[in-house]
């Protein structure tokens, strides 16, 4: 079963219902309300619709009301949705095991992890802000700057 169709059973089993729409702006690619996830008609490939399907998801699970507005408790509500899209997709782990399948750049590493680049990039950015230049897991140190690179402590 591939990651795809898990996130579709776990909406399933959370009586999420999720529709193909084809939104008139190609710039939203997804939407959640009350129970439904909406995906546009637009996304081109299941990596793709994962990332989307995963955040809006994330929605789900830790929004409440309308977070469609600019102010500032919609965009925190928003960034929930997002963060929990990074972790369950990549995650510290999820870097860590790219690393030990040898994964040299972010094109491999979004490829190994089955996200867009795009996806990659904005979970790497994120985690800047939470962890700082770098995160240590296990045994290793993930540094996010100046570039993503792991490094095993001994």
């Amino acid at each position: 079963m591939t990651e795809l169709e898990q996130l579709e059973n776990e909406a399933y089993k959370d009586n999420v219902n999720i529709v193909i729409h084809p939104f008139k702006s190609e710039k939203i690619k997804g939407l959640y309300c009350d129970g439904i996830i909406a995906l546009n008609t637009s996304l081109e490939t299941d990596i793709e619709k994962k990332c989307i399907l995963a955040e809006e998801l994330g929605h789900h699970y830790t929004a409440y009301g309308d977070i469609l507005g600019n102010d500032i408790i919609s965009i925190k509500q928003e960034a929930k949705g997002r963060i929990y899209a990074y972790n369950k997709l990549v995650g510290l782990s999820g870097l860590l095991s790219a690393y030990k399948a040898n994964c040299k750049s972010l094109y491999e590493i979004a490829e190994y992890l089955e996200v867009t680049e795009t996806f990659l990039l904005e979970t790497i950015e994120k985690y800047k802000q939470k962890y700082g230049i770098s995160a240590i897991i296990d045994n290793y140190i993930i540094y996010f700057e100046p570039h993503l690179a792991v490094l095993e402590l001994m």
